[in-house]
């Protein structure tokens, strides 16, 4: 038998309701990365879709980040690891080597009373702060202010810090179900107070760029707000036009 698409607008294209559909059942936990998605042909009966339509509705979630689609393996969850993202603003190459992820190092994390710029952001006053140093051969690169809901990640604090590699995203979604889909970036520059300071080991008032993000799931709220700092002097961005 068919299954009907839950959809809120019968008057979107077929594609993109199966598009929407598909996006649901991945935010309710109902595939985990590992694991890969029915086939087109199974999709396509189940939807009552033609191949064509389901394929371009997961070319659509391809596109958009969700999904990646492996040749002679079939559709699986991409990882969400694009938080390494924020290393395109800075050199993070040595010698002529190629990018490389910085090593990360936890410093605190506990449950805190944000400023009213974070609670706006997250929509709620109760949030676990994580604040965390990133390295590149051994200099300190980053120093990041790290915001996220209490009521979405409980029990984050108390994870063993061995057990939290370098990229926060995967963390979310493997142990609290949490897909992150997208993120705003904003870049700003300015000095560096005592705290950011001693943590880069700068010298107070030191130019830095600020890098702040906030990031949502597929639903569309926002489940994590973070800042960071780099030393400017490391900060580059290189953007390709045509």
């Amino acid at each position: 038998m068919a299954q009907a698409l839950n959809v809120s607008d019968d008057r979107l294209p077929a594609y993109l309701r199966l598009r929407d559909d598909i996006a649901r059942r991945i935010a309710a936990g109902e595939w985990k990365p590992d694991e890969a998605l029915p086939s087109d042909n199974r999709l396509a009966a189940e939807h009552a879709l033609s191949v064509g339509t389901v394929r371009k509705a997961l070319q659509k979630l391809s596109d958009e980040g969700l999904l990646e689609r492996r040749q002679g393996a079939g559709t699986f969850l991409r990882k969400p690891a694009f938080d390494a993202t924020l290393f395109r603003f800075f050199q993070v190459r040595e010698h002529g080597s190629e990018q490389s992820i910085p090593t990360s190092r936890l410093i605190s994390r506990a449950l805190v009373t944000p400023t009213e710029h974070v609670a706006a952001a997250l929509g709620t006053t109760e949030v676990i702060r994580i604040e965390r140093l990133r390295c590149l051969s051994e200099q300190p690169l980053l120093f990041e202010e790290i915001y996220i809901p209490q009521s979405r990640f409980p029990g984050f604090a108390t994870i063993p810090a061995d057990e939290i590699g370098p990229l926060l995203y995967p963390v979310y979604f493997e142990r609290f179900g949490v897909f992150v889909a997208r993120a705003e970036d904003e870049v700003s520059f300015g000095t560096a107070d005592h705290a950011v300071a001693q943590r880069l080991g700068l010298g107070e008032g030191a130019a830095v760029a600020t890098i702040e993000r906030t990031a949502f799931a597929m639903t569309g709220e926002a489940v994590e707000w973070r800042v960071a700092y780099g030393r400017a002097d490391r900060f580059r961005y290189r953007s390709r036009i045509g």
